[in-house]
């Protein structure tokens, strides 16, 4: 039986194919730098730039407290009513102040000084990573909390967020695809130089994504209308007291730790990549293209799919059983050791990974409506900030396993060394057996405790309207 309901056919202003194809642009912007940076940034400065292990781990944890504090005040701090709320909107106008710093100190991630690399003491480096990576993540966690948070808002039915799931699981993946293919055709082991070419060429390409995507992120009038309408309302409540309120809401209590632990797996999965290509199958690093080319067939072929299995069952329980077959996916690195098979299990990943991404911004949007009806007002970056709190402990988490499984096993750095059989099995397992086991606890926690589903839905989906919201 369908999930579908009443409440798909509203009176709320019905966003446009093309809107939602422009605002899409917006998640590659996003997509494409969690992407870039769990894949080559801690290979990058272990491998390449000689920062030892010790230190780049101490970096990541450093660079995660910051984003831990960062996050939620970004968050709070930009999520009400300014001056030009009213004339430029909500979102908007910190999505636009965002995201062109975020991409210059994206590049001056690699492009670090000759000075700092070739001097003989590694704590300049050091310091210059957590630098660096602060200010990246500074103005990229006030572009990515808006259109996160803004998705809530921009799409209000169950059937705009299926579609705008599904534009935005696809077109981005569409040109994320060919930018994946940038570093590994370019970069060159023992070369730095050729990665700091690289990722200039996917700034520069970013760079036009964002003048496409403008036209999708400015805000109707009735968008403006309904974020102010709360706030005019309702006095603005205090940090602490928004903090407090937001961890007593079970749903986004479990689906925060659901996707903290997500972040973690992926993020784990995703950085012991080049690690994998050279070390367990002693391949060049270009072949990372056929492995990827191999994720995105599985996944942008089976979008509708997903996006009908969603629409049928619900987008919840999609998620949920998402989970699952993922961590099962995981487990393949244990076992591969040829190019083919990794491109056949790859694309058995990218198969099961379509079903998480086009149904993870409905299910989100589901809580922060439960949020919005509790409080009388969209507080949806506010949450997300918070929500990014534990995300960002992905980063300490990944650092930790790496850190502790590269010493425990005798990992050589050198972009030319030949590593022994346990420091090979150490990859392995950085690579398949812990991120299985943490998406497996995340089953059993959305299992537990999630209960956003039908009746509960559309009852919160009612009072958005009678309320105005």
């Amino acid at each position: 039986m369908s999930e579908e309901t009443d409440f798909d056919l509203s009176e709320w202003e019905q966003t446009s194919t093309k809107k939602m194809l422009s605002f899409s642009f917006g998640y590659l912007l996003v997509f494409t730098m969690i992407s870039q940076f769990n894949t080559w940034v801690f290979y990058f400065y272990e491998v390449e730039l000689g920062l030892p292990v010790v230190l780049l781990g101490l970096a990541f944890a450093i660079f995660a407290v910051w984003n831990m504090i960062n996050d939620p005040l970004v968050g709070y701090l930009t999520d009400r009513p300014f001056k030009w709320s009213r004339k430029w909107g909500m979102r908007f106008p910190w999505m636009m102040i965002g995201v062109i710093p975020y991409l210059i100190f994206w590049w001056l991630l690699f492009a670090v000084p000759n000075s700092l690399v070739e001097n003989s003491d590694p704590w300049p480096l050091f310091w210059y990573l957590i630098l660096v990576t602060c200010l990246f993540d500074t103005f990229y966690s006030l572009f990515s909390t808006h259109i996160n948070a803004g998705f809530t808002m921009y799409f209000r039915t169950d059937a705009e967020r299926r579609r705008s799931s599904a534009i935005n699981t696809t077109v981005p993946q569409l040109i994320a695809l060919f930018l994946g293919f940038i570093v590994p055709l370019v970069y060159v082991y023992g070369n730095r130089d050729s990665m700091i070419l690289a990722q200039g060429l996917v700034v520069l390409i970013l760079l036009i994504c964002v003048v496409i995507f403008i036209p999708g992120a400015r805000e109707s009038e009735g968008m403006k209308e309904a974020f102010l309408r709360g706030y005019e309302e309702k006095e603005r409540d205090s940090y602490i007291k928004t903090m407090k309120a937001a961890f007593k809401r079970k749903n986004f209590i479990a689906t925060t730790i659901i996707l903290a632990l997500m972040t973690l797996s992926d993020v784990t999965y995703l950085t012991a990549g080049p690690y994998f290509m050279k070390d367990v199958l002693g391949l060049p690093i270009y072949n990372m293209t056929f492995t990827r080319l191999a994720w995105f067939i599985g996944y942008i072929c089976f979008i509708p799919f997903w996006s009908n299995i969603s629409k049928k069952y619900g987008h919840a329980k999609t998620m949920k059983l998402s989970i699952l077959l993922i961590a099962l996916v995981y487990l393949n690195a244990l076992w591969v050791s040829t190019l083919t098979q990794a491109i056949i299990t790859t694309f058995i990943g990218g198969f099961v990974a379509g079903a998480f991404w086009v149904t993870i911004g409905p299910t989100n949007a589901d809580v922060y409506d439960e949020s919005t009806v509790d409080t009388g007002k969209h507080q949806e970056a506010t949450y997300e900030g918070i929500r990014t709190f534990f995300y960002r402990t992905a980063y300490i988490g990944t650092a930790a396993i790496i850190v502790i499984v590269h010493l425990a096993t005798g990992y050589n750095p050198d972009p030319n060394a030949v590593q022994t059989p346990l420091a090979v099995w150490g990859v392995r397992i950085h690579r398949g057996l812990i991120p299985s086991l943490i998406n497996f606890i995340a089953f059993i926690i959305m299992t537990i405790w999630y209960d956003l589903y039908k009746e509960k839905r559309a009852t919160i989906q009612k009072k958005l309207r009678e309320m105005g919201l």
